[in-house]
């Protein structure tokens, strides 16, 4: 009987090894098969990239990788707003919109589209940790959105900020990616105590667009265009204050779809509604 057991034991085991084996080499396969570029799971290393288009190259640079068939690597930076907590309230934040965008509505389904906002940061914090959060990707494009917190510094921060921005250009340009600037929303100012020299800042980050010539998305600038009235821009901002909510991000996205020239309004992202 002793035997019996041991014997049965034996070949249970042989057999988990077997269907062990059997499954990985069949995942494999499978997932062989369906790999673009000729790539299967067992794949080390990814497919070696063209030439990069260059970092200062802006709008023009973008439309040349957007029109190549390899994959781009796109990585959003910035605080709480680009982060998407909490004022989201589980709707998509305005980088969400873009991957629907890019990755599916235009089908480049291979793109990487990042998110390493982090709520309460500052220029200096991602200065400090740019390569973990942006430049250990190799991106292609970095969009980068701050002042809504470095702003709390007043007159007195804005020396600090414009040369933080600069560094962050620097060092963005350097590793080979194209910069993409955003400004901030508008606010209400009602609730937004603090932020009084925000305008102040949205005119630095124009500044450094201007003269680097490079690719800004001007939010400040269409929000108060578009809603010139503080009481009109409330259903933009969840918390009544600094923070956009689901209205507030479509409308970012929309925005930089169309300064990226990827704006159409028989899509689905792009025709959602915004009051």
């Amino acid at each position: 009987m002793a035997h019996l057991i041991e014997s049965r034991t034996g070949v249970n085991s042989e057999r988990r090894q077997f269907l062990a084996g059997l499954g990985s080499a069949g995942i494999g396969a499978a997932i062989g098969t369906i790999l673009p570029n000729g790539a299967t799971a067992g794949d080390d290393k990814p497919a070696a990239k063209s030439t990069r288009v260059d970092p200062n190259s802006g709008l023009t640079g973008i439309k040349e990788l957007l029109a190549r068939k390899e994959p781009v690597t796109w990585v959003f930076t910035g605080d709480s707003i680009t982060h998407g907590a909490l004022h989201t309230l589980g709707w998509r934040s305005y980088p969400e919109h873009f991957a629907e965008r890019v990755r599916w509505e235009l089908r480049r389904i291979r793109d990487v589209v990042i998110n390493t906002g982090i709520s309460g940061d500052r220029t200096g914090g991602i200065l400090a940790d740019i390569d973990w959060r942006a430049l250990r990707f190799q991106p292609d494009v970095v969009s980068i959105m701050f002042g809504m917190n470095d702003c709390s510094a007043g007159p007195n921060g804005r020396d600090t900020f414009r040369k933080n921005l600069n560094a962050i250009m620097d060092k963005t340009i350097a590793a080979g990616a194209i910069p993409l600037l955003n400004t901030p929303n508008t606010v209400y100012v009602k609730n937004a105590a603090g932020r009084g020299d925000l305008p102040a800042y949205a005119d630095i980050i124009k500044d450094v667009a201007t003269h680097r010539k490079l690719l800004l998305a001007d939010h400040w600038d269409h929000w108060q265009t578009t809603k010139p009235d503080q009481e009109g821009l409330l259903p933009w901002l969840e918390d009544q204050s600094i923070h956009p909510g689901v209205f507030g991000h479509r409308e970012f996205a929309k925005l930089i779809f169309r300064v990226l020239g990827i704006f159409d309004p028989a899509s689905p992202t792009c025709k959602l509604e915004v009051p």
